[in-house]
């Protein structure tokens, strides 16, 4: 693929959830948002990313997001060599990274979340070794030991760059201090929100103390939980060329994933109280050369139950507003596949099962990176 070619698939889908909470705020209620004049139900992206990126585990080798990078790359080095203490592992992973300016709490974790990649990890130690190696060396050069060669930090942000997982190039990579490290996320994910305005609903429960005395019939624990019902739209885009810039021997397999990923989660909030999950009502997924359009308009007027719910007529609104869309604004797509309850989408695309729509995503895409076809 040319680097002046630009490839998009966006990822269009509908789903029902059941009474549930799945995405809370600071106060426990279930996340809102006020669109179109109305209150929807919203879950954040955050917590949509969350989800994929652990159910990537099942797919691929993924990065750590962790404040803890001294113990992590410690272990690495006293795995490379068995013979060196703990503690100057660390010191010497601490120094390593005050060279590099990342700050560090009194603990030693650092002061902001990094996403790092065991082979990241590995080749960070192996370089912090190298350079405690040649600090040596150039002190036995000058015939004093207690004077030593000065390190080299560009080995260490060496090391950090190369090897990043997929998630870590989807999802993307911030490092205030030294942005050399920083990666820019291949894919953008939306807020998934209803289609329709919600009300919050309330739970009123009660639990049995097993032990309490048979003369006491009260409640050993009374308490509410607040949750709403709703047909989401979600959005997400993956930016073809910037996985291929980073992964281009991974990319096709990472594309495959994230639409996997992203049809098949749900975030985990209060699924042992409502066993909420379920799958897409809807799929649909364009190629496109232009750029990324989020269809979320559709719904600004805030969809009207029909007897048969709240999911036909926001594929009605969906297709219609896509339809619209092409006419007006940009062009139609390259490429377009459907997966859905509903017969809207024959309208838009070429209907398939899901892991069959996947599967002819990554095709072209294979294609496309091999030959450089749009077509």
């Amino acid at each position: 693929m040319k680097k002046t070619d630009r490839c998009y698939i966006d990822i269009h889908v509908l789903q029902t959830v059941p009474p549930s909470c799945v995405n809370r705020d600071d106060t426990g209620s279930p996340k809102t948002a006020m669109y179109g004049g109305v209150t929807r139900a919203r879950v954040s992206s955050q917590a949509w990313k969350r989800a994929i990126r652990l159910y990537f585990g099942n797919l691929f080798e993924i990065g750590t997001r962790t404040k803890m990078i001294v113990p992590k790359v410690a272990d690495a080095i006293c795995e490379k060599k068995p013979d060196m203490e703990r503690e100057k592992a660390e010191e010497l992973v601490k120094a390593a990274l005050d060279e590099m300016k990342i700050k560090m709490e009194a603990d030693g974790a650092v002061k902001a979340l990094f996403f790092m990649s065991d082979k990241q990890s590995a080749q960070f130690a192996e370089a912090i070794l190298n350079n405690v190696k040649k600090e040596q060396e150039a002190a036995d050069a000058q015939g004093n030991k207690k004077k030593k060669g000065k390190s080299d930090s560009s080995d260490y942000l060496s090391a950090l760059r190369e090897f990043p997982t997929i998630d870590m190039v989807l999802f993307g990579r911030m490092v205030a201090a030294e942005p050399s490290l920083n990666y820019d996320a291949a894919a953008q994910v939306a807020h998934a929100i209803s289609t329709h305005a919600v009300q919050n609903e309330f739970d009123y429960f009660t639990a049995v103390d097993d032990c309490a005395p048979k003369d006491n019939s009260g409640a050993g624990h009374i308490d509410t939980t607040e949750y709403n019902s709703s047909t989401l739209y979600r959005y997400a885009t993956v930016n073809v060329n910037e996985l291929a810039s980073m992964i281009p021997e991974e990319t096709t397999e990472a594309v495959k994933g994230f639409i996997e990923a992203f049809c098949c989660t749900m975030p985990t909030g209060k699924q042992s109280s409502f066993a909420n999950r379920t799958v897409p009502d809807l799929v649909y997924v364009t190629i496109r050369n232009d750029q990324p359009v989020n269809f979320a308009g559709a719904f600004e007027k805030p969809v009207r139950a029909e007897i048969g719910g709240y999911f036909a007529p926001s594929e009605l609104a969906l297709v219609e507003y896509a339809r619209k869309t092409y006419e007006l604004f940009v062009p139609a797509p390259v490429l377009a596949f459907g997966c859905s309850r509903g017969e809207g989408l024959k309208e838009l695309a070429e209907v398939l099962p899901l892991h069959a729509m996947i599967d002819r995503i990554g095709d072209y895409v294979e294609n496309r990176l091999k030959t450089g076809d749009a077509k």
